[in-house]
């Protein structure tokens, strides 16, 4: 069954933002900020790819959608990062309206759209564990009467981590988080055209019967100065240094290394 997952890099949609801007142009100044840009590539290189690239199910396709308008030098930076990794694609797109376009995205890498498929988010700031897409595929598996009956399934994975990445490594807190976009996945039906970017990630249960699994931590969601959520008053996360045990348990994990974490955010 393909697996298709869907990656958002500082893409200036319409709508899809907790903050608003007056107009395309302001919100593309916003996102292409260089400051910005900087901390999303060094989370980006950090956090989001190396657990992919050590998944222990590698058979996954990730869709990497960017601006027609970033500029060229930052397109060849994300094609270096995502180099050597067959499972990505990154795609460019101009400005449309948020769900309209990441749903004609995700049906478009639909390789047979009469097959089932398997769909999940992956924000470039955030990190799922290494054996999130194995899990995914044998959850569904494990379930074949309720995925007989129903277009779409939910996977919740809901426990995971909040953490912070800086240049003095990681400080994180073990969160659990329903229906997070780092630990969400989907079942769809073969034949069917409804994506995992038809609904709005906390309000799935609604409209599909859902998977809750709390066994292991799953996720890592990234907390940053740049977070869309955090750009207005959020209730904070207090987090704490990892202590050398936990840093063997993030890297064993997530894939996430400290020391490179370090060494990447210590860079001018």
């Amino acid at each position: 069954m393909q697996v298709i997952g869907l990656c958002r890099f500082s893409y200036p949609a319409i709508g899809g933002f907790q903050v608003e801007h007056d107009s395309i142009a302001d919100r593309i100044a916003f996102l292409y900020a260089e400051a910005r840009l900087e901390e999303r590539f060094r989370l980006f290189e950090t956090v989001a790819l190396p657990c992919l690239r050590a998944q222990t199910d590698p058979d996954f396709d990730l869709i990497v959608v960017i601006g027609d308008s970033l500029p060229a030098h930052h397109q060849a930076r994300l094609r270096d990062l995502v180099a050597g990794m067959p499972q990505v694609r990154i795609e460019t797109h101009p400005p449309r309206r948020q769900r309209a376009v990441m749903k004609d995205i995700l049906n478009a890498a639909r390789r047979d759209p009469d097959a089932p498929c398997l769909q999940f988010r992956h924000d470039d700031d955030d990190a799922v564990s290494v054996d999130f897409i194995e899990r995914l595929r044998g959850t569904i598996s494990d379930c074949p009467g309720l995925v007989a009956r129903h277009r779409s399934v939910a996977v919740d994975f809901n426990m995971g981590y909040a953490a912070e990445f800086g240049a003095d490594g990681i400080a994180a807190s073990e969160i659990h988080r329903p229906y997070y976009v780092a630990g969400l996945g989907m079942y769809v039906r073969g034949g069917d055209k409804v994506t995992i970017m038809n609904f709005a990630h906390e309000k799935i249960l609604r409209f599909m019967p859902t998977i809750t699994l709390s066994d292991a931590p799953m996720f890592v969601r990234g907390l940053h100065s740049s977070n869309d959520s955090r750009q207005k008053p959020v209730k904070p996360i207090p987090v704490t240094p990892l202590t050398p045990e936990q840093a063997a348990g993030f890297e064993a994990r997530f894939a996430i290394s400290e020391a490179e974490v370090r060494q990447v955010f210590s860079a001018t």
